[in-house]
């Protein structure tokens, strides 16, 4: 029997609100921990995400990132959360590595708040018809408003830019035509933004069972809407306020810069809640 150390925190907060943003948990030190055990354990608390903190040769630590189902190349809110963690434990300072499966990712904070830079974007065009897009959305065509893409920055989603607030705020996805869009690696998200007054309102969807689920703060597609800005060659510098989480109860702010030399840099707030051991 052994005793793994693990922290609760709450990534991309607002306003200092400590039960805002994205819940994540992080264990300390994963070494004896198997992949099956990981996956068993994201199950168990049951949050979007779950990492796990390794040794690293080539970063100041590894992470591994696991859904309740699956494991994740990369992901937003994990990495913010976990490089706070690792602070924490004395594994960097204000800058460090991470090292996951999509590469090192640099981290750096000033207090408390996180910024990461994301892997270099990639993206291509998506096959079915706005028709098709906007139906999935449960949304008019007309609702549609720049090109969706399939845009890739660690983790592939489909990005879809809408005409207004007032869309973002109808969106009720049909979970029969979410699933019949799937990225290069298998699986369904969307990630919808408009305009809302100074800044963007953002929703994301993605399936569990039968089901749509939708996320209250996601770093990844908040990357992967800078690759979208870069694909539709945006005026560089850009920076956006998003909003993000008010349809699940729990109010995110996410803060996306691309900067001029074409970096995907994603910043948001990070407050720890509690730490705990679990004996296997």
């Amino acid at each position: 029997m052994a005793a793994y150390a693990y922290r609760l925190l709450n990534v991309f907060t607002q306003g200092g609100a400590a039960l805002s943003g994205n819940p994540l948990c992080v264990f300390e030190r994963a070494q004896t921990l198997d992949s099956t055990r990981m996956q068993a354990l994201a199950l168990q608390f049951n949050l979007s995400e779950t990492t796990f903190i390794l040794p690293s040769e080539r970063a100041s630590a590894r992470v591994r990132i696991f859904t309740p189902a699956y494991e994740m190349t990369f992901a937003g809110h994990p990495t913010l959360g976990t490089a706070q963690v690792c602070r924490a434990l004395g594994l960097g300072g204000d800058r460090l590595t991470l090292e996951t499966n999509a590469g090192v990712i640099t981290v750096r904070a000033s207090g408390n708040r996180w910024t990461l830079q994301a892997p270099a974007p990639t993206w291509r065009e998506i096959e079915e018809p706005r028709l098709t897009i906007a139906a999935m959305l449960g949304l008019e065509e007309r609702d549609i408003a720049e090109r969706p893409l399939w845009v890739n920055t660690g983790t592939e989603q489909l990005i879809v830019p809408l005409a207004s607030e007032a869309a973002v705020r109808r969106v009720r996805v049909r979970a029969d035509l979410l699933a019949q869009m799937r990225s290069a690696e298998g699986h369904s998200q969307a990630y919808v933004f408009a305009s809302a007054g100074a800044g963007l309102l953002a929703r994301f969807f993605f399936p569990k069972g039968s089901a749509v689920l939708e996320d209250p703060a996601t770093g990844s597609a908040t990357a992967n809407l800078g690759g979208w800005c870069l694909a539709m060659q945006r005026t560089l510098p850009c920076e956006y306020e998003i909003s993000q989480g008010e349809y699940t109860g729990r109010p995110s702010a996410l803060r996306l810069r691309v900067d001029a030399e074409r970096t995907v840099l994603v910043s948001g707030d990070v407050i720890e809640l509690g730490r705990g051991t679990i004996t296997l």
